[in-house]
C-alpha cells in the first residue's frame, strides 16, 4: 500500500540535490574514457588485433566467443571510428573478412591503457 501512496517516491527537491553532487576527480577522469574502446567486446577486439598482425572474422569470433551479429556490430563501430581496417575478399567461393588494427587504433588503445593505469594508480593511492 505504501507504494501507492507515494511514500517511497523521491521528491523533485531530493532529485535536484542528488544531481548537483560534484564529481570526484577519479569519477570525472572515468567519464573521459574512450567509450568506443571501453566496451568489453570492442576492447577485446582491439587487444587481440594489437598482438596479431591481422585476424579473420571467424578467428576473432572463436577467440572472443562472440556471435556473428555481436562481433559484426562491434567491429563496425571500431571501423567507423577508424580504429580497425576491414578487408573483404574471397577464398574460393567463401567470403573472407580480415581485420587489422590501424595506427590511430593502436594510439587509441595506448591512450586508453595509460588512462586506465592512471585511474588504478589514483585508486590505490587513496
Amino acid at each position: 500500500m505504501a507504494a501507492k501512496s507515494g511514500a517511497f517516491r523521491v521528491s523533485r527537491e531530493e532529485k535536484s540535490k542528488r544531481s548537483s553532487v560534484v564529481a570526484r576527480p577519479q569519477e570525472s577522469a572515468a567519464v573521459n574514457l574512450d567509450r568506443v574502446i571501453h566496451e568489453r567486446t570492442r576492447l577485446a577486439i582491439v587487444s587481440a588485433l594489437a598482438v596479431n598482425p591481422s585476424l579473420t572474422f571467424n578467428e576473432l569470433k572463436e577467440l572472443l566467443g562472440a556471435s556473428d551479429g555481436n562481433l559484426s556490430v562491434h567491429a563496425r563501430k571500431l571501423e567507423d571510428a577508424g580504429y580497425i581496417a576491414c578487408t573483404k575478399s574471397f577464398a574460393g567461393r567463401m567470403p573472407k573478412t580480415e581485420f587489422r588494427l590501424t595506427a590511430p587504433g593502436r594510439r587509441a588503445l595506448e591512450k586508453y591503457l595509460n588512462h586506465m593505469e592512471a585511474l588504478i594508480q589514483a585508486t590505490r593511492e587513496r
